[in-house]
């Protein structure tokens, strides 16, 4: 994995805009109603064409395909499992409150929130089916990139503790086995993207949000709970160098209060127990931006990369770039420039309010990386 060692690199979460008529064919096939595989096929390859050139002209330098062929990033680790059953779960069931905690303080704001979810069943053992689905996204990537000058590459995939959430076990015994069924089955797809000579991102945001999901847990409840949860995602890591990884975690994402997230502080150590150089965190929106300070009693161990949210999709404001300058001035003050790399807080392709404040966002940050590393490299 490169490193900033001229300058602020910079990169994102995963998720970028994709166009309307995209989208729209998105939702048809995810319904199960009834498409043109080539046309679907062909408007994705071309979107993924324009994604990374338009990733280029704003300034990142690490890019990937937008995510563009997965309608969202759990739907589509279902969509790639055998043994998967579909079903709606009803509105007011417990399992998706990843605000749990905050509902019981803001019920009133809670009432309005839809939380008629789809989910699956995993009904049978589980195998990794996704084999065509993803040599389609690889091929698409590596067409896109031909021909282009790019620093790195990165593809997304989501990490077993997440997708259990999303996928209730009516099959496994118990958690243990049923984690290490789909982190077994998930592995085919890590291994594939590293071996096609991509960065894998592991997206774990229930790393996060599972605080909230569980409000009956304690803080060392809690941390029993999260340890198994990575120690099955580091089996299914085994093999695959930790330079060819980076760990992307949050807390939900979602807009609301937010209040009752579990502080960084109390579980940094966690996230650097997962088998990544680098470790993408949420580090610009009003809840947890001030945890840059966590930095300032954890080192980052020697080797490792952090990849702050220096601009977010928490609001539809546009951050300067002085702002995002400041932000990875005090990063690079306390893990080192050279193991720093510019982030967001999550992906902005479909949580800010149109897709040119996205690219805007993006441009911002690129911006503000390169006044921070004229600074940076000047002293």
């Amino acid at each position: 994995m490169k490193r900033s060692n001229e300058r602020i690199l910079t990169s994102h979460a995963g998720s970028l805009p994709r166009s309307a008529d995209l989208g729209a064919l998105l939702a048809v096939k995810h319904a199960g109603e009834a498409y043109d595989q080539e046309t679907f096929a062909a408007r994705v390859r071309a979107s993924v064409h324009e994604v990374v050139r338009r990733q280029i002209s704003c300034g990142i330098d690490v890019v990937n395909d937008g995510e563009l062929s997965k309608i969202n990033f759990t739907s589509y680790a279902r969509e790639r499992l055998a043994g998967v059953t579909p079903k709606r779960r009803e509105p007011q069931s417990k399992a998706f409150k990843i605000w749990g905690r905050d509902e019981t303080e803001f019920p009133e704001y809670f009432a309005t929130v839809d939380l008629g979810v789809e989910y699956a069943l995993c009904t049978g053992p589980l195998k990794y089916a996704g084999h065509d689905a993803l040599k389609a996204d690889i091929d698409n990537l590596r067409a896109a990139l031909d021909g282009l000058t790019v620093t790195e590459a990165f593809m997304t995939a989501v990490a077993p503790g997440t997708i259990e959430h999303w996928l209730e076990n009516e099959y496994y015994s118990d958690a243990q086995s049923y984690l290490t069924a789909i982190a077994e089955a998930m592995r085919e797809e890590y291994r594939t993207i590293t071996e096609a000579g991509f960065i894998l991102q592991i997206d774990d945001p229930d790393l996060g949000d599972a605080w909230q999901m569980h409000p009956e847990l304690d803080l060392p409840g809690y941390r029993r709970f999260a340890e198994l949860r990575i120690e099955v995602l580091n089996h299914a890591l085994r093999g695959i160098p930790p330079e060819r990884v980076r760990f992307h975690m949050c807390w939900g994402s979602y807009h609301g209060p937010h209040k009752y997230d579990i502080p960084l502080e109390q579980i940094v150590d966690l996230v650097l127990k997962v088998n990544a150089q680098c470790y993408s965190i949420e580090a610009s929106n009003p809840r947890h931006e001030h945890e840059w300070r966590v930095w300032e009693k954890v080192k980052l161990p020697e080797g490792k990369i952090l990849m702050p949210g220096v601009v977010g999709h928490a609001s539809d404001f546009v951050e300067h770039p002085e702002l995002v300058a400041e932000r990875l001035e005090k990063y690079a003050r306390l893990v080192g420039r050279e193991n720093l790399i510019a982030g967001t807080d999550c992906g902005l392709g479909t949580r800010v309010g149109h897709p040119k404040i996205a690219w805007a966002k993006f441009q911002a940050m690129a911006e503000g990386a390169q006044i921070a590393s004229n600074r940076l490299w000047s002293q």
